[in-house]
């Protein structure tokens, strides 16, 4: 495992937050938006393990990445199957939607990793991008498309649409569950595994569903009048949705604030730290963090 360290910050912006009338940003006050590292291609996926070290992908380059609570930044996994979107498992393993063959891995602590998903019916899937596990160990993962410059294949479109997929605790097959959306892209679920929240990316919209006991999906609402890239929940229940900065939403589809993130596009976000209270950006060649008034939610 290549390491380096980075004790230093490139630089430290003024944060740019907008409060709401209906509550109050869960952003500590004063805080300031820091580069913690950059000279990646595209950064996504973050993902915190028990102790608050933060996985993320630099998806071009093909490799998965660790930011350590110490603030050590190493290589875990330098050819991780075009890994995008993460999770890591209350096993400790990370889940991956890696695109190079369209598949969903999971990855142990030395590197190895298995395909747990590389079909639907047959027939590939077209590119899990996101995903998130439910407390009793299922995995929702979305299924957009965006054509790869990697792929060698003619025909971009596998599926007969964009879909979200549900693959139940020990199973070996993943059962489509949402099929209404237009693309999409930000999954997360609440910690008490009763609600989804799916953003769909080209519609500009997030949805909240119910989730039944066998892991289907019903009572569709609109959340919020805005798309996500990726997205992460703390443990008020706060949305926190990605795409040109943060924007954070209540339990109750509220704004409350907004984090500006000086890159292109800000791509996902995790809780991570020793304490749980720094909110990690991924955002176009960068990664981000900022200090919060609030804690991800636990494992």
């Amino acid at each position: 495992m290549k390491k380096f360290f980075c004790a230093h910050l490139f630089f430290i912006l003024p944060l740019a937050c907008a409060l709401a009338q209906s509550g109050q940003s869960p952003v500590k006050p004063g805080a300031e938006l820091k580069k913690l590292a950059d000279g990646f291609s595209f950064t996504e996926g973050p993902a915190p393990d028990k102790d608050g070290n933060v996985y993320f992908t630099d998806q071009p380059n093909n490799k998965i990445l660790k930011w350590s609570v110490n603030g050590e930044l190493s290589v875990f996994m330098a050819d991780s199957g075009r890994a995008n979107g993460l999770y890591i498992g209350r096993d400790g393993d990370i889940y991956s939607c890696s695109d190079a063959e369209n598949e969903l891995w999971r990855i142990d602590a030395q590197g190895k990793y298995k395909v747990l998903v590389n079909n639907f019916g047959g027939k590939k899937l077209n590119g899990p991008n996101d995903l998130w596990i439910a407390p009793n160990g299922g995995i929702y993962f979305t299924d957009p498309l965006y054509g790869r410059p990697y792929w060698t294949r003619t025909q971009k479109m596998q599926q007969d649409g964009e879909h979200v997929y549900y693959l139940a605790p020990d199973a070996e097959k993943p059962v489509r569950i949402a099929d209404d959306l237009e693309k999409p892209n930000g999954i997360v679920g609440t910690p008490d595994g009763k609600r989804l929240y799916v953003a769909d990316i080209q519609a500009n919209k997030t949805y909240v569903y119910n989730i039944e006991s066998d892991g289907s999906l019903s009572g569709k609402k609109l959340f919020a009048p805005l798309g996500s890239d990726g997205m992460t929940i703390d443990s008020l229940g706060n949305i926190y949705l990605t795409g040109k900065g943060v924007t954070i939403f209540t339990p109750r589809g509220e704004q409350i604030g907004h984090i500006d993130v000086p890159e292109p596009w800000t791509a996902n976000v995790c809780f991570g730290g020793k304490d749980m209270k720094t909110l990690f950006i991924t955002a176009s060649k960068s990664l981000y963090g900022i200090e919060m008034n609030v804690q991800g939610v636990a494992f």
